[in-house]
């Protein structure tokens, strides 16, 4: 678990999803989580931080991200998700400083887990404010953004997070490009579902 959040954390840094300390990466325990410290730099040496779902660290187990609350309740909203990315990558950190959520503008956005992917309002970063406001976000997805903030997602690997993490940013840029050109056509809730059942069988034979 430690190696493939060291991993999940440096890989979002070379693909600049994660610039500097604006990020922080966890993997669930069986009591709690592995997290990235607080200010930590994926181009700097850094010890990840055992901390518990209500925030209790061993001695002299260094500091947790300020960010920990946030992914003990994206832990708690979603029970199959094993690894949390959190990151200000420049397009999903623009829209959700519009205040506004990921529509149904492309078929993509169901690999989320719903016809949208929707914007927490704002709440002060580190704070239980934020993460109540991002657990209700996040209730029936994988995916959020956090108003004037950044962008969460889920997955059950590191390398599901590391995908989801790239796919959304990648919607986020196509969408607001297409915002720009003009008003985007939106798929409706049956062109949606069909969709969602096509990824059924997706690349199987």
């Amino acid at each position: 678990m430690r190696e493939d959040v060291g991993w999940l954390y440096r890989s979002l840094s070379e693909r600049r999803l994660i610039v500097g300390s604006s990020g922080n990466v966890s993997g669930r325990l069986p009591d709690g989580m592995v997290i990235t410290p607080s200010g930590g730099d994926p181009a700097a040496d850094f010890a990840l931080v055992d901390v518990s779902m209500d925030g209790a660290t061993a001695p002299d187990g260094g500091t947790p991200s300020s960010e920990w609350a946030l992914h003990a309740a994206v832990y708690r909203e979603c029970p199959d998700a094993a690894f949390v990315v959190h990151t200000h990558a420049d397009a999903c950190t623009a829209l959700a400083c519009l205040g506004s959520g990921l529509p149904a503008f492309h078929y993509m956005v169901v690999r989320f887990g719903g016809s949208d992917v929707r914007c927490a309002p704002y709440a002060t970063f580190g704070t239980p404010d934020l993460a109540l406001v991002a657990a209700a976000a996040i209730r029936g997805r994988t995916a959020c953004l956090l108003g004037n903030h950044g962008m969460i997602v889920c997955a059950t690997s590191a390398r599901a997070a590391l995908s989801q993490a790239e796919l959304l940013e990648t919607l986020c840029r196509q969408y607001l490009m297409a915002l720009a050109a003009g008003t985007p056509r939106l798929l409706t809730l049956e062109e949606m579902a069909a969709a969602r059942e096509r990824f059924r069988t997706y690349g199987s034979r």
